[in-house]
């Protein structure tokens, strides 16, 4: 029987493949002008080794949200792999981009000076313009017509604003914690303070910011051991003055507040969505206060003449789930969605 046993098991073993290894991945980082002299835009791409040529429906895109630069979360090596790292393995071109202000684009002369001499930064409007010499600048490399678009929080804004005014760049929108219409108070990034043109972020209050709505029984694992320091130095690491201030900050533009107050929290829209003619996916996590779930609903509502739509809302997690423990199934959904060719009325 131990002969048989053993017969057996040396018969499976050769069967039983190794386990495919990840493709190995190149980067590459650009600075690219924007529309207004001066301004350079940081952008990072990660694509499999070798490869120089994509079809427009592997070519993606993504932009950060109103306080922290697009690296530190989308390019962030958390347990080996980061969220480009996952869609790059996958076969696809990934870009990110900066906006001005943020990260390694070039920051206004204002955010060398005190922050209440200067009006807010980098309104949304001017965050659009970014995102359009981004996508130009990566159809042009690539020889594309279209590209995929991936936004998170305030991103989703830019993201869907640009593909209402150009429907015919994008070929499919990933919307990640979509912001609309606020249905009372101010957002979690607005004190109600005067706003100048940027404010200062400490990471102790990043942390408050993160966890808010958690229930208290679950805070203790939503975020792995290590994984919000690693967040944070990398994060301070992308503001060469805010990081060496007494007490370490991240400065931010103001910007996205001002249109806060102006418009979202105002009840005023700064753009249509119904003007979205591209397949769109949103995906929210049920604990985000920074944009709760019946934003979702309501954009998803106004969704009118998108091809497609879906959405999905994952379970135990926040704004920042694409750091937290339930992680994969944000990225496995949004995947799924990149990867498959529907054609509707088919």
């Amino acid at each position: 029987m131990k002969i048989l046993t053993a017969i057996l098991a040396f018969a499976m073993a050769l069967f039983v493949l190794p386990a495919q290894a990840a493709p190995a991945i190149t980067m590459e980082e650009f600075m690219v002008p924007s529309v207004d002299a001066g301004i350079d835009l940081y952008v990072r791409n990660k694509h499999p080794a070798g490869v120089s040529s994509f079809t427009p429906n592997k070519v993606l895109l993504y932009v950060h949200g109103a306080t922290y630069p697009s690296e530190t979360a989308f390019d962030l090596q958390l347990n080996g792999l980061s969220w480009m790292d996952y869609i790059a393995e996958r076969g696809y071109d990934v870009y990110l981009v900066d906006l001005r202000g943020y990260g390694r684009s070039t920051r206004p002369p204002e955010m060398d000076k005190p922050a209440l001499e200067n009006a807010p930064l980098t309104r949304t409007a001017t965050a659009v313009k970014d995102v359009g010499a981004a996508v130009d600048f990566i159809r042009k490399r690539r020889g594309v017509a279209k590209i995929d678009l991936l936004g998170w929080s305030w991103g989703t804004s830019v993201m869907g604003w640009y593909t209402a005014q150009n429907n015919d760049k994008v070929n499919k929108l990933v919307l990640y914690a979509p912001q609309w219409i606020r249905a009372g108070g101010a957002s979690l990034t607005d004190n109600g303070a005067p706003l100048g043109a940027y404010r200062s972020v400490s990471m102790s209050s990043a942390r408050d910011r993160w966890l808010t709505g958690v229930p208290e029984n679950k805070k203790g694992d939503l975020v792995p051991a290590g994984w919000f320091d690693a967040w944070a130095s990398a994060t301070l690491a992308t503001d060469p003055v805010g990081s060496k201030a007494d007490k370490p900050v991240l400065r931010a533009p103001n910007g996205v507040v001002q249109d806060g107050r102006e418009f979202w929290a105002a009840g005023k829209a700064l753009y249509d969505p119904g003007e979205i003619r591209v397949p769109t996916f949103l995906a929210h996590a049920e604990w985000d206060q920074d944009l709760p779930s019946y934003m979702l609903h309501a954009y998803f509502a106004k969704l009118t003449n998108a091809p497609y739509k879906r959405y999905v809302e994952i379970g135990e997690g926040t704004h920042t789930i694409i750091m937290e423990k339930n992680r994969m199934q944000l990225f496995q959904a949004v995947q799924q969605f990149l990867d498959e060719d529907i054609k509707p009325n088919m």
